[in-house]
């Protein structure tokens, strides 16, 4: 498809609009502890749980901890070299991301040394503590690494001291970066805030919006935290439009279940681009925050043609269902079909018809609405 611009012609498709989201991401432990039995798996237990589980998983990322959350270091390494292979043929659209040690360390090294050995099979390096030793030069010599094993790898630094967040711009002017995460966990307990689990958005809203202001301007995306309540319910996954799934809270749901669900629909809102769980029930939940409902979408598609038949795409305004609208509400209807294509949930006409709309406006306004494009 061909975009014009003045006398400028312009390719534009959907390659344009930059990679997919890393949208829910679950941690998923290599090696787990067992507190039954109050020991930890061996390699045969782990490979059979990966098989029943990971290869299943609905998770739009699989995070492979080995950093804090991970005791059995060595053996989670060496689980991952046996598994990784099956598990991308296995489930090929999952995005499987490593969750390294702290940049120079000695964990560090061994687990770039699994990532150029599985690099075949590895799609995202998330760098704890990322820029708190050595600042963004971490992430300028993470990404040269990376460029020699699979230049397609890219890197999510996790912000997790003030001091990475002060230097956030300078972590986020690599290519390799997308998106980054916010490690609301340490970043509190380096700056001393007692957060809650039912509150921590509110107590870390100031830092995040200062990440989210920063981000956006680089044209990043932001991850979000990652919540320690585990409620005793998993809603099914037939549940898609927001009053399904308040009905079913209201019905079925616990405390946990609606505050992990507040907390998502907020991050949403909020433009965030994927949200970390630790738990199997939270994929769905989260899910359904994060992306935009058929319901939605349609309104938007109904919203965007309006706009077109009166000619306002570019200046005017329109009527629809009682309220008035203009070229601002038309962009963000647009990125609300972007997002739905970013989280892998836009039905291909709807997709050929934000490539149309697309079409039609001036490249500025493709990138004021959508900064994560990559040839914009």
């Amino acid at each position: 498809m061909m975009m014009h611009i003045g006398e400028e012609p312009i390719s534009f498709d959907a390659k344009a609009l930059g990679d997919y989201w890393p949208g829910i991401q679950l941690y998923y432990p290599p090696v787990k502890y067992a507190p039954s039995l109050g020991i930890y798996e061996d390699m045969e237990q782990a490979s059979a749980r990966m098989k029943k589980h990971a290869h299943y998983t609905h998770a739009h990322t699989l995070i492979f901890d080995l950093e804090d959350g991970c005791r059995q270091k060595a053996m989670s390494r060496d689980l991952l070299r046996q598994e990784l292979p099956m598990l991308r043929k296995m489930n090929e659209r999952v995005t499987i991301a490593i969750r390294a040690n702290s940049f120079r360390t000695d964990e560090y090294e061994l687990d770039m040394q699994l990532v150029r050995d599985m690099g075949d099979y590895i799609d995202v390096v998330m760098l704890a503590k990322a820029g708190e030793a050595y600042g963004a030069a971490e992430v300028r010599d993470l990404s040269s690494f990376l460029l020699s094993v699979n230049p397609h790898i890219t890197i999510q630094p996790i912000i997790e001291h003030p001091k990475s967040l002060k230097i956030a711009p300078d972590l986020m002017q690599y290519t390799t970066v997308k998106h980054v995460v916010f490690g609301i966990h340490d970043f509190s307990k380096a700056m001393g805030i007692q957060i809650t689990p039912e509150n921590w958005i509110d107590e870390l809203q100031f830092y995040m919006n200062t990440l989210m202001f920063e981000a956006r301007i680089a044209g990043k995306g932001v991850i979000g935290g990652v919540e320690t309540l585990i409620g005793a319910s998993a809603m099914p996954e037939k549940y898609l439009e927001p009053h399904d799934v308040r009905r079913w809270l209201d019905l079925h749901g616990d405390n946990e279940s609606r505050v992990v669900y507040k907390h998502a629909c907020k991050e949403s809102a909020m433009g965030l681009t994927g949200k970390q769980v630790i738990h199997p029930g939270h994929i769905h939940l989260c899910k359904t925050a994060y992306t935009p409902s058929p319901t939605e979408v349609a309104q938007k598609v109904s919203i965007l043609k309006a706009a077109i038949e009166a000619d306002a795409l570019l200046g005017g305004a329109i009527k629809f269902e009682g309220e008035m609208l203009d070229p601002p509400m038309f962009g963000k209807a647009l990125q609300t079909l972007l997002r739905a294509h970013a989280l892998r949930a836009l039905k291909s006409s709807d997709m050929e018809f934000a490539l149309h709309v697309l079409q039609l406006l001036p490249a500025q306004v493709v990138r004021e609405n959508w900064p994560y494009g990559v040839l914009l």
